[in-house]
């Protein structure tokens, strides 16, 4: 499947190619393509011929090479004009760039179109019950069996494992070399026996989160990202992309599930757009933390008679403030000089306390409401869905303290914590360390 056979509806962009450029062709383009009749997969698939499903993807990858404000003036179009937006996910958040820059062309071409035309679901099969925070810790094997690999060992904290079609692996295989360096990252098919995927219920109510067994579960050397070894630097990819992508937030374009579990390629497009009118995004299970998601909290003060109540101005004011500055903040780390190295782990921290604020400013708007489930909050349902979930977005994706440790250590240039010495193999090292 050749990319540039794909491209022919995009205009051809230069560095000097502005947002206001880019977003007049996405709307003529929306003009002659979106129909309301269109399956979830038919206009996927035509975001995907036309470059712009994730357009900051290289060229050879499906994409464009797009700067992030490029990419994200296609995602305002979109909201702007309740257009259904590209398959969501790990595939397209985590995946797609991981293998962009580390898979072979042949990897690539397996790989990247499923991801953009939204066939294929994926999940993240990194932590272990014993390798959360210490990631390199983390013991689940591979073996090599001739042309495939044999994986057994345990995951957890695996988000969307239950409807994704592949997974993003790493695992041990080679327990004599020092942790670091004796993993290998994988693709691998969930839809095999050997993977037992078990959800599992957060206050929330929603099962977000999965563990994940795998017996002997098989994969090929073809389907091994990277080098062998090395899956700790691919795996570090992905952790950058998870952490920036959880500090930018999304579009606001409306929502379908990609995969073939979640089972909507076929349904019409008008569907969800209607759905999104109705406020039944499929992101309600995760709130938000944008300008949108203020303007909501600020409409419900105003319902409630309290816009001028003094601790509420400020509360919101410093909200704003907060919400303001984490976007400059991503502004920022576009421009390549300005950046420090820390910047999606700035992002992330910033997620997480954004998550806690505005549950804080939520429950003093509405009161003791905010002590009822949410099915029975009348007021902003909302403000309890958030109230529940914030304690997630401080340990997901890298705790707060990890994301710390981090910036301390590889930008300000801070000692690391005492530890075993790095060159012994990860065999000979105590449990967890």
């Amino acid at each position: 499947m050749g990319h540039s056979a794909t491209v022919e509806s995009m205009i051809e962009l230069t560095p000097e190619t502005s947002v206001e450029d880019i977003k007049t062709h996405v709307n003529q383009w929306i003009d002659d393509h979106w129909e309301l009749t269109l399956t979830v997969g038919e206009w996927w698939q035509k975001m995907l011929d036309a470059g712009l499903s994730h357009p900051m993807l290289p060229v050879n990858a499906y994409g464009q090479g797009w700067s992030r404000a490029q990419a994200m003036a296609v995602g305002k179009v979109l909201a702007e004009r309740n257009v259904l937006g590209p398959p969501p996910g790990l595939g397209s958040m985590l995946a797609a760039p991981t293998i962009a820059e580390h898979g072979t062309q042949a990897q690539i071409d397996r790989y990247i179109p499923a991801i953009l035309n939204g066939t294929e679901a994926w999940c993240q099969l990194f932590s272990e019950p014993n390798a959360g925070s210490d990631l390199a810790s983390m013991a689940a094997r591979a073996e090599r069996d001739g042309d495939e690999w044999r994986v057994t060992g345990q995951k957890v904290w695996t988000s969307g494992g239950q409807t994704a079609d592949m997974g993003m692996l790493v695992a041990r295989t080679d327990p004599n070399q020092p942790k670091h360096r004796g993993l290998t990252y994988f693709a691998i098919d969930m839809h095999q026996d050997q993977v037992d995927i078990r959800p599992l219920i957060e206050m929330t109510g929603h099962a977000f989160f999965n563990e994940v067994f795998m017996e002997d579960a098989i994969t090929s050397e073809d389907a091994r990202i990277g080098d062998l070894g090395n899956g700790w630097r691919v795996a570090n990819t992905t952790l950058m992309h998870e952490r920036a992508s959880i500090g930018a937030g999304g579009s606001g374009a409306p929502l379908a599930a990609a995969g073939s579990i979640a089972n909507q390629l076929g349904r019409e497009v008008g569907e969800f757009v209607t759905r999104k009118a109705d406020g039944k995004s499929a992101r309600r299970a995760m709130p938000g933390v944008g300008m949108r998601d203020w303007e909501r909290l600020a409409e419900t003060s105003r319902k409630l008679g309290m816009e001028n109540d003094p601790n509420v101005r400020q509360r919101m004011t410093r909200l704003y403030s907060n919400i303001s500055v984490n976007r400059w903040n991503t502004q920022r780390a576009r421009q390549k000089s300005q950046r420090t190295g820390g910047e999606p782990n700035i992002a992330k921290l910033h997620d997480s306390a954004l998550h806690h604020e505005f549950r804080e400013v939520g429950l003093s708007i509405v009161g003791a409401e905010g002590m009822l489930a949410v099915e029975g909050q009348m007021t902003n349902p909302s403000v309890g869905a958030m109230t529940l979930f914030s304690p997630g977005p401080s340990i997901y994706g890298g705790t707060n303290e990890i994301q710390k440790n981090i910036i301390g250590e590889r930008v300000l240039g801070l000692p690391k914590e005492p530890g075993p010495d790095k060159s012994t193999p990860f065999s000979e090292l105590a449990k967890n360390q």
